[in-house]
């Protein structure tokens, strides 16, 4: 039997729906796995021993409305294959200090094989413990700004809704922690067992990006006053065609020089950042008014629908008619 450490890290105000959840769906997929008519066949056991483990006997939640009393201590775990570090919500910087136990714990069990993933903020606990450097990952997007500016040898793809490489899996914020466990009940355990999983609890299938949920607020946590200028100009004139040599001759610097400023700055070449300012724009029309494609995109400066349409499925993984659709019920009637 393999075992499953679903860890209860230590401090106030941590995600007590990632663990519940995982350890819910996780115990479904072990009993299917054990009683379908070809488990019985089969005589397969169930495939996972299990455990929530942390550094104390028990974690409050919620000011101390809920309490979590882990099955056992990771000092009583001598190995594991499989290991969930629950979301800490934006309490991340506060749990990486009261938890350095853990991580040494996490990194030496994943030098020995085992395999981990991370909820939405639990990247930082796992960024901080060494085992993301060189690597790609996920986390809320909210959050990403931060995370780029302590993590800067992690390769951040705040876009993918999971990430898989070397045993190591992330995943987007909030909810979509639900995605992430029913990739690895099909991982571990197979398709059917997923598929049956994602039915019992209604958790859609292969999802892949969080990008239609993202809210583009721009990378402003760098010390670049000129770069902040020029992101300001950019987000206060959306409608406008701006031409971005021009933009650079107004701050009296080359192109080549204002392009490496500003992607050193944000993250973001000054075209890619002028898009997303405008689709995030155009995706607040198509979800507050009954105004056309056409409309919305001549409002962002566009003139060519194709482009329009291409930049916007880039960013946000929809069609603009899909978007309007899924977020503005009054304008599809």
């Amino acid at each position: 039997m393999k075992h499953l450490t679903i860890l209860v890290p230590q401090g106030e105000g941590n995600n007590l729906s990632s663990i519940v959840g995982a350890y819910k769906i996780f115990t479904r997929a072990n009993a299917y796995w054990s009683q379908t008519p070809a488990g019985k066949e089969t005589g397969r056991k169930e495939l996972f021993k299990i455990e929530l483990a942390g550094t104390s006997k028990k974690v409050e939640y919620y000011d101390g409305l809920f309490t979590v009393k882990p099955h056992t201590s990771i000092s009583a775990i001598t190995k594991t294959n499989l290991i969930i570090i629950p979301s800490l919500n934006h309490n991340y910087q506060e749990v990486m200090k009261g938890n350095k136990l853990m991580m040494d714990w996490i990194e030496r069990q994943y030098r020995h094989g085992a395999e981990v993933a991370s909820i939405c903020t639990g990247a930082f606990l796992l960024a901080a413990s060494g085992l993301l450097d060189g690597k790609s990952c996920s986390t809320n997007w909210a959050v990403a700004d931060n995370f780029k500016k302590m993590f800067p040898q992690v390769i951040l793809q705040v876009d993918k809704l999971i990430t898989d490489e070397n045993g190591i899996y992330t995943s987007g914020g909030a909810y979509s922690f639900l995605n992430l466990i029913i990739y690895l009940v099909e991982k571990y355990y197979d398709r059917q067992t997923a598929i049956f999983c994602s039915k019992i609890f209604q958790i859609e299938m292969d999802r892949q990006s969080q990008s239609p949920f993202i809210i583009f607020k721009g990378q402003k946590l760098h010390g670049d006053e000129m770069v902040q200028q020029a992101q300001t100009y950019l987000e206060n004139n959306p409608d406008e065609k701006i031409s971005i040599e021009h933009l650079s001759s107004k701050f009296a610097v080359s192109r080549r020089n204002f392009d490496r400023r500003f992607t050193r700055a944000t993250g973001n070449t000054p075209v890619e950042y002028s898009q997303r300012v405008k689709i995030e724009s155009a995706k607040k029309a198509f979800e507050t008014t009954r105004k056309t494609v056409n409309e919305v995109m001549y409002d962002v400066g566009y003139s060519d629908v194709k482009a329009f349409r291409e930049v916007f499925r880039k960013i946000t993984g929809l069609s603009p008619l899909e978007y309007r659709g899924k977020y503005n019920k009054e304008a599809v009637v």
